[in-house]
């Protein structure tokens, strides 16, 4: 491993290490297994999130989308909806 190499990893962990000043969430995609097997889509995109459940239709937020805001903490606006 060439020593540019070495200096990038450090700076990879130095970056992961400050994750909540450092990356923020522009757009997301991800599937989320809920209960009875089913699979629901989750997008996050400029701020807004959106979800292809029943709840999320009528209410605008649900335990998915939910689920989303506390895997990425701070890397998100939380509590924003389509």
């Amino acid at each position: 491993m060439d020593y540019g190499m070495i200096g990038k990893i450090e700076k990879a962990k130095f970056y992961a290490e400050e994750r909540d000043l450092r990356i923020t969430f522009q757009s997301l995609e991800a599937s989320i297994l809920g209960d009875n097997d089913v699979t629901h889509q989750v997008t996050y995109d400029d701020g807004q999130w959106h979800c292809d459940c029943n709840y999320f239709s009528s209410h605008q937020v649900c335990s998915h989308t939910m689920a989303m805001e506390r895997v990425l903490g701070n890397m998100v606006e939380i509590g924003v909806t389509a």
